[in-house]
């Protein structure tokens, strides 16, 4: 898998007012980057954790991208992060497509899910976002240089 990049310039991790490397903390786990992060973000986080977790196939690893906790199965699965006033999951623009009707409580973006750490989305969503992500990767071809 490809190395991850670096939070982008208007990604507000932790509160930082703007992505500056030096102001921003570097974490290399999700555990590292869960204990920076305030209650009740942190419990609502890593119940969003473990419910990925039991979704994903053994062989997924936990690792930051980003700057953000990441699972990745082949290829980045989803994304969670906690911000000042809110907490995010990243699933793809096309999944959050995929549930839109499900997700209209929520502020979306591309592909950004919005929510209030104290009312998180639904354990059992979750599950499902994931299992459509995965299924998109399992359905990808790979095309190989010749």
């Amino acid at each position: 898998m490809p190395p991850c990049k670096k939070p982008p310039p208007n990604c507000l991790l932790l509160g930082a007012a703007s992505y500056n490397p030096a102001s921003v903390k570097s974490f290399t786990t999700i555990d590292a980057y869960l204990a920076g992060v305030p209650e009740p973000a942190r419990t609502t986080l890593q119940n969003i954790r473990a419910t990925i977790r039991s979704v994903v196939p053994k062989e997924a690893i936990e690792t930051i991208c980003y700057g953000i906790p990441t699972f990745k199965y082949k290829q980045n699965v989803i994304h969670f992060a906690a911000f000042t006033n809110h907490c995010s999951l990243f699933p793809t623009a096309s999944v959050i497509a995929m549930f839109k009707d499900e997700l209209k409580r929520y502020p979306t973006s591309k592909g950004t899910i919005q929510f209030p750490a104290e009312k998180p989305v639904p354990a059992a969503l979750i599950k499902k976002m994931v299992k459509a992500r995965l299924a998109q990767i399992e359905s990808k071809k790979t095309v190989r240089k010749t």
